[in-house]
């Protein structure tokens, strides 16, 4: 039944008779938030609600009537659109799954759900459904959930090290004077500083995965900005970059911790310079860095003409422990979301492959 129902959705269009449908029914599904269309045993286009032409971007007219290759050569409906269909086609009509996700190209997540069997009657119902907001729950959940897990292994990898780290530095400090007469007394100073660094990386960890209340204070924006830009130009010029500040209308003042807010923009800036290393061209690196005022709001904006994202990688930004760096850590981008989150403010992200990436804080303004 299935095979002559695929074979039958490639049959051209005919003419169109309506079928024993109820008005009464009709007007129920035109009222559905969710796009319906239902093909008959012929493999031919019965009914479509409103929802689902707006989706599809056609007319009902263009649509009642036509079978699946009818639907796929519509000069009228775009490439994406044609390229879904036929993937959802091949997902559940050649491979028999029930249902197909994917993301349209406004990042919005659509199901498409299958009804068949003889409860159908040989007619297939296809349900076209966004579920952009249960996507975003269930990314909140598994955020929380793996910041939860991350805040535990950090204590237990800082208890665990430490304990360690400090008995050896108590014994160097006793062999010291030994290692002195022995004229080694450089060596028990390496050892020393070396397990100084451990702490301080154990330390910085810790505090990545779990950042302290803010310490809060008067921040002036075109102040931080120009403080990063002076620790990171030389940094920028070594990796063929070149960070531009973009002039200041007006000096706008936030609310926050200093040390925590210039985390988040260094951490941004070196993103992005890494971005830009990963160029496949040699064209010269170029990180733009300014602010402005929208209403009760500044807007911070950090972008570089680096080789960009995909959608899957946008969608996972800021997961914590996901990096696609070679040495990277995934704590980055996290840490920076829950710092800029406690500062009462929310940072959006949006890119493209081969051409770059464009990062915006938004943080309320003191008046």
């Amino acid at each position: 039944m299935i095979s002559q129902y695929q074979e039958s959705l490639l049959l051209p269009a005919r003419t169109f008779q309506t079928g024993p449908m109820t008005t009464t029914y009709e007007d129920v599904l035109e009222q559905m938030d969710s796009g319906i269309m239902l093909f008959d045993e012929e493999g031919v286009l019965t009914f479509v609600n409103k929802q689902m032409y707006a989706i599809l971007g056609l007319s009902r007219h263009s649509l009642l009537g036509c079978t699946m290759i009818h639907l796929l050569s519509n000069i009228q409906m775009n490439r994406f659109k044609k390229k879904q269909v036929l993937r959802g086609y091949r997902e559940m009509m050649k491979k028999g799954k029930p249902s197909y996700e994917f993301v349209d190209e406004y990042g919005r997540y659509w199901k498409v759900t299958l009804c068949s069997g003889e409860q159908m009657k040989g007619c297939y119902l296809f349900t076209f459904k966004e579920i952009s907001d249960y996507k975003l729950i269930e990314q909140t959940a598994y955020q929380n959930d793996s910041l939860v897990m991350l805040g535990k292994l950090s204590a237990s990898i800082a208890h665990e090290i430490r304990n360690p780290l400090t008995a050896i530095r108590g014994f160097i400090q006793l062999l010291h004077p030994h290692l002195h007469q022995l004229g080694k007394e450089e060596y028990a100073k390496i050892i020393l500083a070396e397990i100084d660094r451990a702490n301080d990386i154990i330390h910085e960890f810790l505090m990545s995965s779990k950042p302290s209340v803010p310490q809060v204070a008067m921040i002036s924006v075109s102040g931080l900005l120009k403080e990063v830009v002076l620790l990171t130009e030389s940094e920028a010029l070594m990796k063929g970059c070149e960070i531009q500040l973009q002039p200041f209308q007006e000096d706008m003042i936030i609310s926050g911790d200093i040390k925590q807010m210039k985390q988040v923009v260094l951490n941004m800036i070196r993103n992005a310079m890494e971005a830009i290393t990963e160029k496949v061209d040699d064209a010269m690196g170029r990180i733009e860095l300014g602010a402005r005022r929208e209403g009760a709001e500044v807007r911070i904006f950090i972008s570089d003409n680096g080789k960009g994202m995909d959608i899957c990688t946008l969608d996972r930004l800021f997961n914590p422990f996901f990096t696609t760096k070679e040495n990277g850590t995934g704590l980055g981008l996290s840490v920076s979301d829950r710092i800029i989150k406690n500062h009462g403010g929310c940072i959006s992200v949006s890119s493209r492959l081969n051409e770059g990436t464009r990062f915006v804080i938004s943080l309320p303004l003191i008046q």
